[in-house]
């Protein structure tokens, strides 16, 4: 019999640069959050990705105005640019509505945005926290 190996876990990337920002619930925030995540990777040096980014914290931040806000709460906008991945993460106080990728019908006006998340997205996710959740996309830098 042999001893079984530890696996070690590769070190994170660091980070080079990094924006965090909390907002009022409000739709006025969503907006305010795309423009900043636009600028942000615009002066980061990632022009082609600009886009990309302001539409998937467009969504995640709706997502979290819509479904996730508690009265007196703010939400969160956390962008990290590493070497090869730039992370949009917007967490809210409302950990037991888990957001899920559903398929709306042609008729119906709602239910797409974490469709185009997964369609510009590498990765995405959510993680539990404490207080609420945090759901994720994650872009890889090209």
């Amino acid at each position: 019999m042999t001893a079984a190996k530890e696996i070690p876990t590769p070190a994170p990337e660091p980070v080079l640069r990094e924006d965090q920002v909390d907002y009022t619930p409000t739709a006025r925030s969503v907006s305010l959050s795309r423009h900043r995540a636009a600028r942000l990777v615009l002066q980061w040096g990632h022009p082609l990705m600009a886009g990309d980014v302001a539409l998937v914290v467009s969504e995640l931040a709706t997502n979290s105005v819509m479904h996730g806000a508690v009265r007196g709460r703010l939400f969160r906008v956390h962008l990290t640019l590493t070497e090869f991945v730039l992370r949009v993460a917007v967490s809210d106080p409302r950990g037991e509505r888990l957001p899920r990728l559903d398929r709306p019908g042609d008729d119906e006006c709602f239910g797409r945005g974490l469709l185009i998340v997964a369609q510009l997205a590498d990765r995405w996710g959510v993680e539990q926290r404490d207080v609420g959740k945090t759901v994720f996309a994650e872009l890889s830098v090209r």
